[in-house]
């Protein structure tokens, strides 16, 4: 009776352990895959993408910039073109005293954010790349190119100073606002990338001199604040960038284990050659299978 229990006991674990493993199996995706109608279309006519299989997820990669598979895990990329561009208005006085305002850049600050280590970096002024308001609200700053500074591959973070050299009791100075800010990068492909805008660049404002004012940031703008009584040294810092720093590429989830699809449809915009991805995955709570199909696709005009 004893070694029936055992022998019971036994079977039953050893059904208990094969209807675990079944529970983890995946199916195969041996008969996925993806096929053209054709292998050429053109600019503004749908291509539609023929799926065969049941994987359970799709993820899309059309082969346009950003949505390159290949370049899913690529973070850097050498030898972009960095551009800054932003508006300014002078307010209040005429003529305006453009002097006061500057534009710094610094690829050897340390990046640490104190009135000391600031000050022991090398700045570097290039106020003259950039146009300023002489009164005019919204005046743009023209395209400046930092591309002389990112081609030292090194971390970059500019400065705008509102310093005055001379104390005006009976006119204050201008208020200076700063409507925008735009820093982005190109690669060699045309492929941009936002490294800053006024909300995102990381605003630290510093009062060398002049205690009663500042710069007044927000998300929305820059700000100085006039000052009659006190010669002015106020910086404020973004924080620092990578100019070679790129957005890793990403898909578009098509299908879910919850949906059904046959073919997927894609209007292509510009004319060229595509390697378009399919990567199908099938995943439990124990592995996951994936399984790449690749297409190249030839857009005309």
């Amino acid at each position: 009776m004893y070694k029936m229990n055992k022998l019971l006991i036994a079977s039953v674990i050893l059904f208990f352990l094969s209807s675990c493993q079944k529970t983890y199996e995946l199916a195969p995706q041996d008969d996925f895959s993806v096929e053209l109608e054709k292998n050429s279309y053109k600019v503004g006519e749908p291509v539609r993408f023929v799926i065969n299989g049941k994987p359970e997820n799709i993820v899309f990669w059309s082969g346009e910039a950003g949505r390159k598979y290949e370049y899913r895990k690529r973070t850097a990329v050498e030898g972009n073109a960095v551009s800054l561009n932003f508006k300014t208005f002078a307010q209040f006085l005429m003529p305006v005293d453009q002097s006061v305002i500057k534009l710094y850049v610094s690829t050897n600050f340390n990046g640490i954010y104190d009135a000391t280590n600031v000050k022991a970096a090398t700045w570097e002024d290039i106020t003259d790349k950039a146009v300023l308001s002489a009164g005019l609200d919204q005046t743009p700053s023209g395209n400046i190119s930092l591309n002389t500074f990112a081609a030292r591959n090194k971390n970059m973070a500019l400065a705008l100073v509102y310093k005055t050299t001379v104390i005006k009791p009976e006119a204050q100075q201008n208020r200076w606002v700063v409507r925008s800010f735009d820093l982005k990068s190109t690669n060699q492909q045309g492929e941009e990338t936002v490294l800053a805008t006024m909300a995102t660049a990381g605003w630290t404002a510093f009062n060398f001199s002049g205690p009663a004012t500042n710069w007044s940031i927000s998300s929305a703008q820059l700000l100085t604040v006039r000052n009659s009584t006190d010669l002015d040294d106020d910086w404020v810092v973004t924080k620092q960038f990578n100019p070679n720093r790129i957005l890793p590429d990403v898909g578009e989830p098509i299908k879910n284990i919850s949906q059904k699809l046959t073919d997927y449809t894609r209007v292509y915009t510009k004319a060229g050659v595509y390697k378009v991805s399919f990567v199908a995955t099938n995943a439990n709570v124990e592995r996951s299978l994936k399984v790449v199909k690749e297409i190249d696709l030839t857009i005309t005009q």
